[in-house]
């Protein structure tokens, strides 16, 4: 697929078309009761649905579909942005492998070592990370430092001649470390200003002194990690940014976070296909039910008004490059369209959400339910997110001096 001159987009699509023919089941076009056996927001990926996920990356990728709009010395494709939303679409017909396991390491570890790396760790990394041979995580939040991400206490100690760092410190709530290859931490390299001093760099996750340690949720999953980095050795050519000036990394690496959370699934719609929903309420008869009609229109509207922002969101970024504080409404809409999915759920089947019957169509949702407030935290907290749209979309006068 030429860089130079790109193909007319409808030769893409086809082109698109033939390739998922190869690694997915197109979906039928009419609506289907689906009767999965188990809806879930924090399940883990088990090894077998992260190995299905790197295969589908690399197929994609070694097809030129892998990074559409990436630059060609690097691997990607090199195409403009719409194309990419034309693949996106054209996938969307199909069943493939969940893209959950790599969701940190594409749309997050990816662009932000592909924005702020030297150019000898973009050489090294990003080939690697968009075909997933290599597989990245963040190492962000600390026992004493969630929201407050600026309170971090991991720290970085540069060698005399500054070629080399040791980095000491603990890291929890990593999703993916236990099966990633490298991983972007946030570190105190100097006492002071909490917001001046802090610096990033990309660590190997199987260097010596990297413990990652599995944390077990009441699901029997075991997605999250901490991680233990005692002494370990960093290059100053895995540095990220300039040294003190890690606090921008941060904030444009949670950006793309908030981007790829609730943008990647306009607002839920990803999850769920609504006149899938609908199809599903009218074989359980509760269609002409009024609770069931009103939760599912709440969620119907919440759906489009969040690929409206979706469409906005993604003309700001072609525009400015980046992701904008504007991404965080997109995990605001995605959080609250979850409420209202929970909801309708739950105005379905009534007792039948947390009674096991054997029947797939009710109990099956009740994982899904459960971890539903779970996803007012996860990805930077509501409160958070408003503070950000307020502050930095709005102008408001920020709640602090």
């Amino acid at each position: 697929m030429s860089a130079s001159v790109p193909p007319p987009l409808e030769e893409f699509v086809t082109s698109a078309r033939s390739f998922l023919q190869t690694v997915g089941v197109q979906r039928a076009r009419t609506p289907q009761a689906s009767a999965k056996s188990r809806y879930a927001l924090f399940a883990g990926s088990t090894d077998e649905e992260i190995s299905a996920a790197i295969e589908y990356q690399r197929a994609a990728f070694d097809a030129g579909f892998g990074w559409i709009t990436g630059p060609a010395e690097y691997g990607g494709a090199e195409l403009p942005p719409n194309y990419e939303r034309a693949f996106a679409a054209v996938e969307r017909e199909y069943t493939i492998p969940s893209k959950g396991p790599l969701s940190v390491s594409l749309g997050m570890v990816a662009p932000t070592l592909a924005r702020f790396g030297s150019e000898s760790a973009r050489k090294r990394y990003l080939r690697g990370l968009r075909r997933a041979d290599i597989v990245g995580c963040q190492l962000f939040s600390e026992p004493s430092a969630g929201s407050d991400l600026a309170a971090v206490r991991t720290r970085a100690e540069s060698s005399v001649d500054g070629g080399q760092w040791t980095i000491n410190g603990q890291k929890v709530w990593t999703s993916g470390a236990h099966y990633s290859d490298i991983g972007i931490a946030l570190t105190r390299t100097a006492d002071g200003p909490r917001h001046r001093n802090l610096t990033a760099f990309v660590i190997d996750m199987h260097a010596p002194g990297v413990d990652v340690r599995p944390l077990r949720q009441i699901t029997g999953a075991a997605d999250f990690n901490e991680v233990f980095l005692v002494d370990v050795g960093v290059g100053d050519s895995c540095r990220l940014g300039n040294v003190g000036e890690g606090w921008s990394v941060a904030i444009a690496m949670l950006m793309f976070e908030r981007s790829a959370i609730g943008g990647s699934s306009s607002g839920g719609s990803g999850l769920f296909r609504m006149h899938d929903l609908a199809a599903w309420i009218t074989a359980l008869g509760r269609q002409n039910d009024p609770s069931v009609i009103d939760a599912f229109a709440r969620l119907y509207s919440g759906v489009v008004g969040a690929k409206a922002m979706r469409v906005r969101a993604e003309a700001n970024l072609r525009e400015n490059g980046a992701p904008g504080p504007e991404m965080s409404l997109g995990k605001l809409a995605l959080t609250a369209n979850l409420q209202l999915l929970s909801d309708l759920v739950s105005a379905v089947l009534g007792p039948k959400l947390v009674a096991d019957t054997g029947d797939p169509q009710s109990f099956a949702w009740s994982e899904l339910v459960l971890s539903v407030p779970g996803m007012r935290i996860g990805g930077g907290t509501d409160e958070i997110h408003r503070n950000t749209v307020a502050e930095r979309a709005l102008g408001l006068p920020k709640d602090r001096p």
